[in-house]
Order: structure tokens, then C-alpha cells, then sequence
């Protein structure tokens, strides 16, 4: 069942999705808990068929609960729970709630930086979500610093033709167009920020649903 709620997902049939995710979430607690990691694979899932959906509250509400459980079970700076406060603050963007996006999306950074390096693909996407993040909350100065140096790393450790280096390529070059008329960014929260929703090897989506199986093992 939860397989094929991720397929509803990835066609962008929502109802459906939902309808199957609760059902799965549900069950998942009688019989697991709910702290349990398939729990709240499930719950995450749900919160990003909301998102989805533009049910940013109800959204919101879950990722914070998967967040905090995350961070009892399992440590502040795990990798689940570093993805559960990127999710959160993309959650944050989609409603141009800037400087609670940037204090979670800044915190995810810095811990990457430590934990993983400052070229992992991870840290990379956590760099381009904090760039579009003070491109977005009129910071252009600090935005195209760190997006230029996310460019430079994505160049040398990903190369100049992989998907994810040409994203934030194209996304620069865009800037450096509209340079003279900023605002014309801050009216819609970026769509780049998808690149962070996901926790695998390669937290980039921007080409995929916002799914978010983070515990996934099903």
C-alpha cells in the first residue's frame, strides 16, 4: 500500500496518494508505534502529499512532529533528522516565512559542513536552498556569494554536465539577468528549494515530486 502511494506521488495524484498514506499511517502506528522509522517515513510522506496540495499548516504540523521524534530517537545532527529540518524549512520557503527557513536551512548547512564535508552532494543542497532562501528574503549580496561558490564545488566534485551543477548554473545566470530588479524573486517562494526534500545518497529533486521517504524501507 505504501508502495503504491509512492507511485500516486511520483503521477501527482494526490487524493489518491493521501488517501492510501493515512491508511498506512495509521496502521503503522497501532502496530509499530508511533515513533516507530516506518511510522514516520509515513508520516513524512503525508505531510508532503500536503505540501503538495498547498495544506501548508497541516504540512507544517507533521514535519515538526517527525523533526522533534527524529532528534529523540536518534541525535540532533543524524542525517534523517538534518533532512527532517530541511524539509521543514522548504515547508518554511513555500510560505515565504524567510527567517525561519534560513535559521533551520543555515543550521542543516553548517552541521552537513562538520558532519559530512563542505562538497557532499548533501551539504550542496543545503548551500543552494540557503542561497535561494537570502535571494528570496532580498539578501542578494550573501545569495549570490553562496550560490557561486556552490556552482564552483558542484563544478569540481560533480562536474560541469551533471543535472544538479547546471540547476544552479542556470539559476545564477538567471540572478545575474535580473540583477537590476530583484523583487521580481520575492514573490513566489523558488522552485529550486525541491532539491532538499528527499533523504537518500542524493538529496536533489527538483526534477521529482517532493517526496520525502526519509525512513523508507518498504
Amino acid at each position: 500500500m505504501a508502495n503504491l502511494a509512492s507511485t500516486y506521488m511520483n503521477q501527482g495524484r494526490w487524493g489518491e496518494a493521501e488517501q492510501l498514506e493515512v491508511q498506512v499511517l495509521e496502521t503503522r502506528k497501532l502496530k509499530l508505534g508511533a515513533d516507530h522509522h516506518d511510522t514516520l517515513a509515513s508520516m513524512a510522506n503525508l505531510a508532503s502529499i500536503y505540501r503538495n496540495q498547498g495544506r501548508w499548516e497541516e504540512a507544517e504540523q507533521l514535519f515538526v512532529q517527525v523533526l522533534e521524534t527524529s532528534k529523540t530517537k536518534l541525535g540532533a545532527d543524524h542525517p534523517y533528522t538534518l533532512t527532517s529540518m530541511a524539509n521543514l524549512a522548504s515547508t518554511y520557503m513555500n510560505q515565504c516565512r524567510w527567517e525561519e527557513a534560513e535559521q533551520l536551512e543555515a543550521h542543516v548547512l553548517e552541521t552537513r559542513k562538520t558532519k559530512v564535508g563542505a562538497d557532499h552532494p548533501d551539504t550542496l543542497a543545503s548551500m543552494a536552498n540557503l542561497a535561494l532562501i537570502f535571494r528570496s528574503s532580498g539578501q542578494d549580496t550573501a545569495a549570490f556569494l553562496l550560490m557561486t561558490e556552490c556552482v564552483r564545488l558542484r563544478d569540481r566534485k560533480l562536474g560541469s554536465d551533471h543535472p544538479y551543477t547546471l540547476s544552479s548554473s542556470a539559476t545564477l545566470s538567471e540572478w545575474h539577468g535580473k540583477s537590476s530588479s530583484p523583487s521580481s524573486q520575492l514573490t513566489k517562494a523558488p522552485t529550486e528549494s525541491k532539491e532538499n526534500q528527499i533523504l537518500s545518497s542524493s538529496p536533489e529533486t527538483r526534477d521529482l515530486p517532493s517526496s520525502v521517504q526519509i525512513w523508507q524501507t518498504s
